[in-house]
């Protein structure tokens, strides 16, 4: 290969990058990113920086002194393949041929539909995300968050540690029962009112009312939240509407196997966009994790690199961790198709638990809080059971 297009910038286009130099690759390395930054770590955003305790400099994933011999290509957005001329277009009328291409173009956050230009009404997703919001906690107030998942507990956790007054709205009947299922998942979420955050359940959101800045979050049941600042914490999307009519297969993202290799020939995906196959499963899964993005690129470049004449092996179980009021909240696996959960260690009243998640008895997932040491070990297990 001459050429080789990463397209995304973030985390899992930046692994890809590192991964093709680390295996050999030493031909044209074209990284394209949307965003005008240089690639910057996503987690801190809804909590240290958010807060003001890690600056931007702070995020920066790349060494000072590390050099990939790229040639990147930042605030230019990808909107469409072109798979007979190999090329990626661009919406600047660019085009980027290349041998290989790597798609890494992530995920963008959900939006509620008739927020767009009402002042005080934040996403969080990027850099520029951040820093409004960050401006707009510092005016203090009432906050109000849509959504009860892992970003919205902890922006709303930030914001309780920088003295608002907070009020979470969650549609479901429980939070992270998805992620945690439904026992765990209410464990987790008592942290909001262990600190006298408000956590409403089981109601969805009607609307905003204000006219050029939001002044309300108005329920479906009737009742009406006063709120200087809203924030939107209600999944994202993959980003993938720019490969329509590429030949590309999408399904939930871009569907690929279980090595990130897609429906056309030397195209690999990775990231938030990839759903990849699990052969433990027999599923396809779209991991919005960081240890995805950093991890499994090299597996896709592996494969892309060889054109596909590896096997694949087992990706490890997805892990992700969560900063809440001062716990640390880790977990590995997939709480899904779990017949039960135990507490094996620590107290539920005590927010200091392990709990394994088990199908048929086999361990399946594990969650730890404030249980760092025995959670490492649990989760190099349950990766041996299951590689």
């Amino acid at each position: 290969m001459r050429t080789v297009a990463v397209v995304g910038a973030s985390l899992a286009g930046l692994s890809a990058a590192r991964s093709l130099r680390k295996q050999g690759y030493d031909g044209r390395l074209v990284v394209i990113g949307d965003e005008l930054h240089r690639p910057y770590d996503r987690p801190p955003l809804s909590k240290e920086f958010l807060a003001g305790t890690l600056g931007e400099a702070d995020l920066a994933l790349e060494a000072d002194d590390e050099d990939l011999g790229a040639e990147w290509l930042l605030g230019a957005r990808a909107t469409g393949l072109d798979r007979a001329d190999r090329a990626v277009r661009l919406a600047d009328g660019r085009e980027v041929r290349a041998d290989g291409i790597v798609l890494a173009t992530g995920a963008a956050a959900r939006t509620l539909p008739g927020s767009a230009g009402l002042a005080g009404v934040h996403t969080l997703r990027t850099l520029d995300d951040a820093r409004a919001l960050r401006d707009e906690l510092a005016r203090g107030g009432r906050l109000v968050v849509i959504g009860g998942g892992f970003i919205g507990a902890e922006v709303a956790s930030t914001a309780y540690g920088l003295g608002l007054d907070v009020t979470v709205v969650e549609a479901a009947p429980t939070p992270l029962a998805g992620p945690l299922g439904a026992e765990m998942g209410t464990l987790v979420s008592a942290l909001h009112a262990d600190h006298g955050v408000r956590l409403l359940c089981g109601v969805g959101v009607k609307g905003l009312s204000g006219e050029t800045r939001v002044d309300a979050v108005l329920l479906e049941d009737g009742r009406s939240l006063p709120a200087d600042t809203v924030v939107v914490g209600v999944g994202a999307r993959p980003c993938v509407d720019w490969l329509e009519g590429s030949g590309v297969d999408l399904d939930n993202g871009v569907r690929c196997g279980a090595d990130g290799r897609t429906s056309l020939a030397s195209v690999v995906a990775v990231g938030d966009c990839a759903n990849w196959y699990d052969p433990r499963a027999g599923v396809h899964r779209r991991v919005e994790h960081w240890t995805g993005a950093r991890e499994r690129p090299e597996a896709a470049v592996a494969t892309l690199l060889a054109g596909g004449a590896v096997e694949p092996g087992v990706p490890r179980p997805p892990y992700f961790w969560s900063d809440q009021y001062g716990v640390k909240i880790q977990f590995a696996g997939h709480a899904a198709g779990a017949d039960s959960v135990t507490i094996e260690e620590g107290a539920a009243d005590g927010r200091n638990v392990l709990a394994v998640y088990r199908r048929a008895g086999t361990p399946v997932a594990v969650l730890g809080m404030n249980q760092p040491r025995l959670f490492t070990r649990w989760r190099k297990q349950l990766a041996s059971a299951t590689s």
